[in-house]
């Protein structure tokens, strides 16, 4: 009798093909080069210019070498040994601190602002121009103002976060709010619901997975976002040990801070997503 396998099944099955095949081309691509030498040259200068059938090998690094930097980096992901040499562990520890910072800090201010704009459509049109003109402005481009203002590397890192989780959850929260059925507002309105009670117990479950979504987009935007930060100011964090590892030639540690960057990334994403299916509602 023929077993049939799942969608999950099949997709993970596909998944790990995918995994294989990139393996395979990666250690194709960074196999050692051969080259021949000419029959009238003699074989020690072929060789002293790698020639001579001697095998140069890639500058990229294996899969090979990058299993074992995975390995090391991750045994021992706590160290400190100075300034420029800190374990992975603590590198995403900073980072991560100013995400959250400046992520929570956005929130405070853009779930109650939202709240007020998709409440009233004189808050709407009064504070919507102030949006529109700032949402589009790159969020690294107010690290020169607040190193020139804070004059703190950290604390400015924490709020060009803070500009760029803003816009995403205050747009979503305030479309949210504004589309919260009519018929609810007015079952509230008769039976004389204050206006606290009204939007804890009708606005905000109404729009809760609207503002989640928002709040997902800001993390996602945080997180490509403090990479960059931290490699303008330097000192700590996963931004700065990319550079520094790229200023010390090394393309296994590059690599494989991008690998951390993105499996931290996955996970905060991961994370919303669960908070986002808790918060949905069936009508």
């Amino acid at each position: 009798m023929k077993t049939r396998l799942s969608l999950s099944q099949k997709a993970g099955l596909l998944s790990l093909g995918l995994f294989a095949a990139i393996l395979l081309v990666w250690q194709l691509l960074t196999l050692p080069e051969t080259h021949v030498a000419a029959a009238n040259v003699d074989p020690e200068y072929a060789a002293l210019m790698g020639g001579g059938g001697a095998k140069a090998a890639s500058g990229f690094p294996t899969p090979a070498a990058m299993a074992q930097t995975v390995w090391d980096k991750l045994s021992h992901p706590f160290y400190d040994n100075g300034p420029n040499d800190k374990g992975i562990g603590i590198q995403l520890g900073y980072s991560l601190a100013r995400v959250l910072g400046g992520f929570f800090l956005a929130a405070v201010v853009a779930i109650p602002l939202g709240f007020a704009i998709g409440n009233s459509r004189v808050v709407y049109q009064a504070i919507n121009p102030y949006v529109q003109l700032l949402k589009p402005i790159s969020p690294l481009a107010w690290m020169p103002l607040a190193l020139y203002t804070i004059k703190d590397a950290s604390a400015s890192s924490i709020f060009v976060i803070f500009i760029c989780s803003l816009w995403p959850m205050l747009i979503n929260t305030a479309h949210g709010v504004a589309n919260v059925k009519k018929d609810w507002l007015d079952v509230s309105r008769t039976l004389e619901v204050n206006p606290l009670r009204k939007a804890f117990r009708v606005i905000l479950p109404a729009a809760a997975p609207t503002i989640l979504a928002g709040m997902r987009i800001s993390m996602g935007i945080a997180w490509l976002v403090i990479v960059a930060a931290e490699m303008l100011v330097g000192g700590t964090g996963i931004g700065y040990f990319v550079w520094n590892e790229w200023n010390n030639l090394s393309l296994t540690n590059v690599l494989f801070a991008i690998l951390m960057i993105g499996v931290v990334g996955m996970a905060l994403d991961s994370l919303f997503g669960v908070l986002g299916k808790r918060v949905a509602y069936q009508e």
